[in-house]
């Protein structure tokens, strides 16, 4: 790629001389910020080399002369092999050299200089936050340059995928409950009217989910328009509607408006008219066209987050559904690997392929995560055909992967012993990691804790033998939309959302040794309310995922008692759910693997 990735950055060069800009900064994600957008705004990962199925986390600085990304340290080891030779170099944007990208442009370039960026694909806040600080620096910030509409001849066009109607019987809310429930947090915050832009939130609120537009994700593109006089408008490509939909739509009232036209209604809006929009979620260039706009709007994805009981139940069946498919791949593993012909994209297909059996799997809720010993080692590492290797020898497996059932979205990670017995290196880590998982999983606390609070519990064996990993140990899980979903989370810099019950997190503590292994612990919990006495009310998380960690990986001498009682309780149920769904040789291999 390096010749294609060169002609490319002198192709973006051409065009910056052209219209006087001397710095370019380019975004990974579309007009909504979506974490994996559809392929058409896709062009930092086109421009760079820097890409997988799964998205990549970076922004992409081009000046005359130089060219960078920035990324985080779940992608560092990725982004150094991908970008080599392509005249981009990586930055990294945390860690212990972590280098703030606004502020090494303000200082790395000559006063009057010109920075631009696209804004249809940048944050207000964040486009807002350059803005102040190039503008200090003595430097004109320009949020006008769509740099691809000139040098991407065969960009993908927006998607066009037909949306489908996500049962309200599995839902256990209506559209009308919903908008009626964002129009109370729209009054709270003082406005008249909510612009949505972000499409997990678009896609909850009606109740409509699309498979193809957002990869791995069943959201489309959209805005939607709410106010207090009535006005409900989806702003769409029509060619997405069937008639059902349609129809469903007209149910309750929600009038249909062209997917483009949302910037020039925004500037029709009144300015007697405030209108809500959360900030990080909607674009400078649409917030900047709306006439009198309020930032807030974090109280939708905080509806979206929290679950009800009907939720819960229907994602008991998607756990269920996942076990069985889980079960299906480990037995093929341990049954393929003397063989000696398995190889991380084999274990891929034929876990995908063991999901989409369940016709109520529409999609993988990511692309797997299948790294075989130092391939476990990048964190968000995945397979192709060109790093794939032969899973063969000794070592170890990591496998994070998840479904979008109809019923509720699966995450799950298993780091599992292949070709021998494990180092006691190898069984001391994944014992520490385990620990940490556990601790977390049975935590018991005051209403009002953020997941900063409980996040040491994950990290603190490992912290004690002076080990680490640095992203996040839990996320939010979408009801059938986005695998990460906010608003809360659980890691170590405070996020000022408190855990609530219906809350839906997952519980994955990692430790990675670059070169030799990486092993991460992964299942996902349920708030719920524990008990309330004199000193408040306490909550506590409800396991949901159904499937065993690998018993000869555990260094039973520093598993405690009670540790120990939370592995059998959790075996037991796992037994007790799944066996009914298995035949008799899978029920035969999962008791073998419970009990040894």
């Amino acid at each position: 790629m390096e010749k294609i990735e060169k002609k490319r950055l002198d192709a973006l060069r051409r065009v910056m001389a052209q219209q006087g800009i001397d710095c370019c900064i380019i975004n990974s994600t579309d007009p909504h910020q979506s974490e994996i957008p559809a392929a058409h705004w896709r062009g930092r990962e086109w421009m760079t080399g820097f890409k997988s199925e799964n998205g990549t986390n970076g922004i992409a600085v081009v000046t005359k002369d130089r060219a960078y990304v920035w990324t985080d340290n779940r992608f560092f080891i990725q982004a150094r092999q991908q970008l080599e030779g392509t005249g981009f170099e990586m930055m990294p944007l945390d860690g212990p050299e972590g280098v703030d990208l606004v502020e090494y442009i303000a200082d790395m370039m000559p006063e009057d200089s010109v920075v631009a960026i696209d804004g249809m694909t940048f944050s207000s806040t964040d486009a807002e936050k350059m803005r102040e600080a190039f503008e200090e620096a003595g430097l004109h910030f320009a949020t006008d340059f769509p740099m691809f509409d000139y040098i991407w001849p065969d960009r993908p066009e927006q998607p066009l995928n037909r949306l489908f109607i996500h049962d309200e019987d599995i839902v256990g809310e209506t559209v009308e409950s919903k908008i009626s429930r964002i129009l109370t947090e729209v009054d709270k915050e003082g406005a008249d009217a909510i612009l949505i832009s972000a499409l997990d939130d678009i896609a909850w609120a009606t109740n409509l989910r699309a498979a193809g537009d957002v990869v791995f994700s069943p959201m489309f593109l959209a805005y939607l328009y709410l106010d207090k006089e009535g006005s409900r408008i989806l702003f769409i490509n029509e060619k997405k509607l069937t008639e059902e939909v349609r129809e469903f739509l007209k149910k309750y009232d929600i009038e249909i408006r062209g997917y483009d036209e949302v910037t020039r209604f925004a500037e029709t809006l009144s300015p007697s008219s405030c209108v809500l929009i959360d900030p990080s979620l909607t674009s400078i260039t649409i917030a900047e066209a709306i006439p009198t706009a309020i930032e807030g709007g974090k109280g939708v994805a905080k509806l979206k987050s929290v679950k009800n009981e009907t939720m819960l139940a229907h994602w008991r069946t998607a756990m269920e559904k996942d076990g069985v498919a889980l079960v299906k791949l480990f037995k093929w593993i341990d049954e393929e690997f003397p063989a000696g012909k398995l190889t991380e994209m084999s274990i891929a297909r034929k876990l995908r392929e063991c999901r989409l059996a369940d016709p109520d799997c529409v999609d993988e809720s990511f692309a797997a995560i299948v790294g075989w010993n130092s391939h476990g080692a990048i964190v968000h590492y995945e397979p192709s055909d060109e790093t794939d290797v032969p899973v063969t020898g000794q070592g170890l497996l990591l496998i994070d992967s998840g479904g979008q059932y109809t019923h509720g979205t699966t995450d799950i990670t298993r780091t599992v012993a292949l070709g021998g017995e494990p180092t006691a290196e190898q069984k001391h880590d994944f014992t520490l990691v385990l620990k940490g998982m556990i601790a977390l999983a049975t935590a018991t606390f005051p209403k009002g804790t953020r997941g900063a609070q409980l996040d040491i519990l994950a990290r603190r064996y490992l912290w004690n033998e002076g080990k680490a990993y640095y992203h996040g140990t839990g996320h939010g899980v979408g009801f059938f939309i986005n695998c990460h979903e906010g608003p809360a989370q659980i890691r170590m810099n405070d996020i000022p959302v408190p855990l609530e019950p219906g809350m839906v997190m997952s519980d994955e503590p990692g430790l990675y040794i670059e070169g030799k292994y990486g092993i991460r612990c992964e299942n996902m919990l349920a708030v719920e309310h524990w008990k309330n006495n004199e000193f408040g009310e306490f909550y506590r998380f409800r396991n949901l995922t159904l499937f065993p960690f690998d018993r000869n990986l555990i260094e039973w001498e520093i598993i405690t008692p009670e540790e120990k009682r939370w592995l059998e309780s959790y075996n037991k149920e796992i037994i007790e759910r799944l066996s009914p769904l298995l035949d008799a040789d899978e029920k035969k291999w999962l008791e073998s693997k419970i009990n040894g």
